[in-house]
């Protein structure tokens, strides 16, 4: 079956780094658009980082722009979001996604999805 598994979260003061891994199995992984979302709590699910198929193209949210850099290694079914220069409000679950469809910012274009890692940056 499908499987995304994140890793990598933990607990992290502001200023600091974290890299996020998502391992993916059960699907041609480098047919897929990758997408990192974000969900702080009372928040909706938003727009991290995206990549292309290849890892030719990526784009990023305004608010991690310049902080944020994600990543991908299609032989190892693997997406990464290399987080520096934490700030507390980067304070969320972090999920990974894939998708088939246009407009990668989109939360309900995905086709699947991880569970999701928590990440908590301490002012």
């Amino acid at each position: 079956q499908v499987q995304l598994v994140e890793s990598g979260g933990g607990l992290v003061q502001a200023g600091g780094s974290l890299r996020l891994s998502c391992a993916a199995s059960g699907f041609t992984f480098s047919s897929y658009v990758m997408g990192w979302f974000r969900q702080a709590p009372g928040k909706e699910r938003e727009f991290a980082a995206a990549i292309s198929e290849s890892g030719g193209n990526i784009d990023a949210a305004d608010s991690v722009k310049g902080r944020f850099t994600i990543s991908r290694d299609n032989a190892k079914n693997t997406v990464y979001l290399q987080m520096n220069s934490l700030k507390p409000e980067d304070t969320a679950v972090y999920y990974c996604g894939a998708t088939k469809r246009g407009a990668h910012y989109r939360p309900l274009n995905y086709d699947y999805w991880g569970q999701g890692t928590q990440v908590t940056v301490s002012s």
